[in-house]
């Protein structure tokens, strides 16, 4: 992002070695290696916990708890519990990184000196190379959690190619993951000192949350169609030249956002009334002594919404979710 970090889930390190994943020797050998670490993930199924504690349990991973700087905790394909397993690339150093969803019923032990955490929670506290194995794990997980049936056909489906497909049974069509596209946008109007940033609350969050706007990209629309149109239908206002920041994988369960900013330029047709209930416009003075006081309460670090404030802020904003 311009002036600013990458996005929290946007700094993976580690070459992805998607010409390995139909390699079975290659695979084998990787698996076989001492030198091979395998992240594990905490197992949901939707009708035990439901999609919402799902996409909890799924994110949830070993890491250190008694660093300045949490890091995933590893361990050896030799250790590794059964269940599906995804190839997840291979550092500068040659070394391969899997992750395995571990089956049901299996609980991690939080052996002293670490903790189960989810994404979301510690995402933007670990570093590069482990956010993006993370990310990568966890999109994958809630993928083949929700694609165990062919959307065709309605024949189970099989997973293939090191996690990366799934092959429908009866036709042998291949499924690939899933990724969504969405905007997200901070909506601007005015100059100087006197330029103002547009915020909303959505009616479902506490009382004090605020947050840019955001919404799916629609079939046959550009990114920057899909700016305008979502600004509009939310909060009724029209704007322009959308600018082009930053994107980031949102793998809850399967977006990727695309950031933005726009310039308002004067009053739109809105015709969605129930995602934002509150919007204010905030100078850079007022919002920093909104967060400062607890008034307004911005998104935390690991979301790309967190991102786009403070690259128009200029610098970093107290206060978190």
């Amino acid at each position: 992002m311009t002036s600013s970090p990458a996005p929290a889930l946007s700094r993976g390190t580690i070459d992805l070695a998607g010409h390995r994943r139909t390699d079975e020797t290659w695979l084998a050998e990787a698996w076989a290696s001492p030198d091979t670490r395998v992240l594990v993930l905490e197992r949901g199924e939707p009708q035990t916990y439901g999609w919402r504690a799902l996409l909890a349990k799924q994110s949830r991973a070993l890491v250190t708890s008694d660093a300045e700087e949490p890091e995933l905790v590893f361990t050896t394909p030799e250790l590794a519990p059964e269940g599906e397993r995804y190839l997840l690339g291979v550092d500068d150093e040659g070394r391969a990184y899997f992750a395995v969803r571990a089956e049901a019923g299996v609980e991690l032990e939080e052996a002293e000196g670490t903790e189960l955490t989810s994404l979301r929670e510690v995402g933007a506290l670990l570093g590069p190379r482990d956010s993006g194995l993370l990310t990568h794990a966890v999109a994958l997980a809630n993928w083949h959690a929700t694609h165990l049936f062919c959307p065709r056909c309605g024949s189970p489906t099989r997973i293939a190619a090191a996690g990366h497909v799934r092959i429908c049974e009866r036709e042998g069509a291949e499924n690939f993951p899933r990724t969504d596209p969405a905007v997200i946008m901070l909506v601007h109007r005015g100059q100087g000192e006197a330029e103002q940033c547009l915020l909303a609350h959505n009616p479902q969050w506490p009382d004090g949350r605020y947050s840019v706007l955001a919404g799916f990209v629609e079939p046959g629309e550009s990114l920057e169609q899909a700016v305008v149109r979502e600004v509009a239908e939310e909060v009724g206002i029209a704007v322009a030249e959308p600018r082009y920041l930053a994107s980031q994988p949102w793998p809850f369960p399967r977006s990727l956002m695309l950031g933005y900013t726009a310039r308002a330029v004067g009053q739109a047709l809105r015709t969605d009334h129930e995602e934002i209930e509150q919007v204010r416009w905030f100078t850079r003075e007022e919002l920093y002594a909104a967060a400062d006081s607890g008034e307004v309460v911005l998104p935390g670090p690991v979301s790309i919404a967190r991102g786009l404030i403070e690259h128009w802020y200029g610098g970093e904003l107290p206060g978190a979710w």
